[in-house]
């Protein structure tokens, strides 16, 4: 097995996570695919950072049963068609006891069968669309399902006091599971959506979707993106008079929106996993060993990435090792505190957990509100 150096990760198709305190093969091996080349290569780096301190924090503990964690990593481009030949040789050629995906909902899904078929539990970091723990019983989700998301921004337009919603939708699986939960927050909260726009993830030019909006004169405006989408959209809003209140999602939860976004993402409200704020001692460790691990501040990605794998890594303990269906039990059993929240899985392997409201003031992201309730709660098992 061939080992890189980590200036030469972006550039491989297939990377083994070596690190200097471990032996040259590590006994227990875990899959991780992620984006490393291609549009969604900055969030790749980042979560790929969260997991690969997971792993060295693991090992520096002695690792599992004795063991050392190998972190074997594989870039899928958030391409489906690239996620399920990577898929297939963390399971056939690997032969991984477990999985973590650091990759958006469409390379993840097509991963998802490979994974389930392998009888080899996948504990999904970011990825929010609802068909990824419909795929199977070794299918886990640590972060919030898109359509939770959704209501959860329902409830914060709600909570502000605003009626007229203009919707701005990225045309994936990520804006579209966000937007149907949304829609379906609003009807319960009496929210008139005045129109709806949507958009491409190659877009960075909003002129007549700007222009149009500005006419709607909405109360407050939810717009799904990622940070290279959202700061350009934000930025052309307010540059165009635009002044209505922005809600954005986890998407936007890194330093990058507001680097481009620039004084314009000042103000924008983030619906997301992360609480900067939080007294949580396990957020605020994972924030300072973080920062002294790679020089840079967590975002939402990085968190959920390390989260992720630390649950799959504290499965493994508890089978010693073992995958397959005791590994499966073992997390569908367990409760873990992590950066990002105290999380149980229910029945179909979400998480029941608060959504975490940011704000950006100051060229920082605050926090603002934490959404929480009934309504908030993951589906279940469908009927059989």
């Amino acid at each position: 097995m061939v080992r890189f150096h980590p200036r030469q990760l972006v550039a491989s198709t297939f990377i083994c996570a070596a690190f200097a305190a471990a032996p040259a093969f590590a006994d227990i091996k875990i899959g991780f695919n992620v984006p490393l080349t291609g549009f969604a290569a900055a969030d790749g780096k980042s979560a790929l950072e969260g997991a690969k301190l997971a792993v060295a924090q693991a090992n520096a503990k002695g690792g599992v049963a004795g063991q050392k964690v190998e972190l074997v990593i594989y870039d899928d481009q958030a391409s489906p068609k690239e996620a399920v030949p990577v898929a297939t040789k963390l399971v056939e050629k690997d032969k991984v006891v477990g999985a973590v995906s650091g990759s958006y909902s469409g390379s993840t899904r097509a991963a998802a069968g490979i994974f389930q078929q392998g009888k080899v539990p996948y504990v999904v970091a970011y990825a929010i669309h609802p068909d990824i723990t419909l795929t199977g019983d070794y299918m886990f989700r640590t972060s919030t399902m898109g359509e939770v998301q959704g209501w959860a921004g329902a409830m914060l337009v709600h909570n502000l006091g605003k009626k007229k919603v203009a919707l701005i939708t990225l045309k994936n699986d990520f804006g579209q599971a966000l937007a149907a939960g949304f829609k379906e927050g609003a009807a319960k909260f009496g929210l008139q959506i005045v129109n709806e726009y949507e958009y491409g993830i190659q877009d960075r030019q909003f002129g007549a979707l700007v222009s149009k909006l500005k006419s709607d004169n909405p109360d407050i405006i939810y717009a799904s993106g990622y940070f290279f989408t959202a700061g350009p959209l934000v930025s052309q809003l307010r540059a165009a008079g635009v002044t209505a209140p922005i809600i954005g999602q986890e998407g936007y939860d890194s330093d990058k929106f507001i680097e481009i976004a620039g004084a314009a993402s000042e103000g924008t409200y983030v619906t997301t996993s992360l609480d900067r704020d939080s007294d949580s001692a396990a957020t605020q460790t994972f924030l300072a060993d973080f920062r002294k691990a790679t020089g840079a501040n967590a975002d939402m990605v990085a968190a959920s990435a390390y989260t992720a794998t630390s649950v799959l890594i504290e499965g493994l303990k508890k089978t010693e090792g073992k995958g397959g269906e005791a590994l499966k039990n073992a997390l569908a059993a367990g409760t873990f505190d992590t950066p990002i929240g105290k999380l149980a899985f229910n029945d179909l392997h979400e998480v029941k957990k608060d959504v975490q409201v940011q704000v950006v003031k100051d060229k920082a992201f605050h926090r603002h509100s934490v959404i929480s309730g009934p309504l908030l709660v993951p589906p279940s098992k469908p009927a059989k």
